[in-house]
């Protein structure tokens, strides 16, 4: 199996990139990201592959990252995850935002995706949150976060996060404000100072 190609960039198309490598060209699939990331033409580069083996077919996928890369075939291991639906995805957010958005159940963030639904997004987020932390991509405050979110009855920070939703700010967004006020005033602080201090964190220096 082809685990990394090293070489040089001979073409790029809607979704796709030749790599030369030894004069073989390799024809790799990756996400809009992904090839945004990579050099210009005729400019060295390499990417992560992952190898894809059916009956039909080899199909080569590359990544900027080997972290992307397994975040790729986690992502695969959700039902009405294949291939298209998981680049679509890196096509619209990064593997750390994707790690964030599962921390803090943002469906929203996920579903930014074409071709990802409010179903399967919810599937991401509840088959994945106990995998995400493993891969070393959630903010530490987030991740703390997360298990306040998953308290039985209402907390401070759950309350502190809905009421920034409310605000009209995006969950993942919402999540990361607080979780920086909790670092600043401690885990007991009550709602209504966190959603003061998260909305200056929100409001940038």
């Amino acid at each position: 199996m082809i685990g990394k190609l090293k070489g040089v960039i001979d073409s790029y198309g809607d979704g796709w990139m030749i790599i030369d490598v030894g004069g073989v060209g390799y024809h790799v699939n990756c996400s809009a990201r992904t090839l945004d990331a990579l050099p210009a033409v005729g400019e060295a580069g390499e990417v992560f592959i992952e190898t894809l083996v059916t009956q039909d077919a080899i199909t080569l996928v590359g990544f900027t990252s080997a972290n992307e890369r397994d975040w790729f075939r986690l992502l695969k291991t959700v039902q009405g995850v294949g291939t298209k639906v998981a680049l679509a995805i890196f096509s619209t957010i990064s593997a750390s935002e994707l790690a964030n958005a599962i921390a803090v159940g943002d469906k929203a963030m996920v579903t930014r995706a074409p071709g990802v639904g409010p179903k399967v997004a919810q599937r991401i987020i509840t088959e994945l949150k106990d995998k995400a932390p493993a891969f070393g991509q959630v903010e530490p405050g987030l991740a703390g976060l997360a298990a306040a979110l998953d308290a039985p009855t209402p907390t401070a920070a759950s309350d502190a996060v809905s009421a920034l939703v409310n605000l009209g700010y995006g969950q993942t967004q919402a999540g990361a404000g607080v979780a920086a006020a909790m670092a600043k005033s401690g885990e007991d602080t009550k709602t209504e100072v966190l959603i003061r201090l998260a909305l200056k964190e929100l409001a940038g220096p």
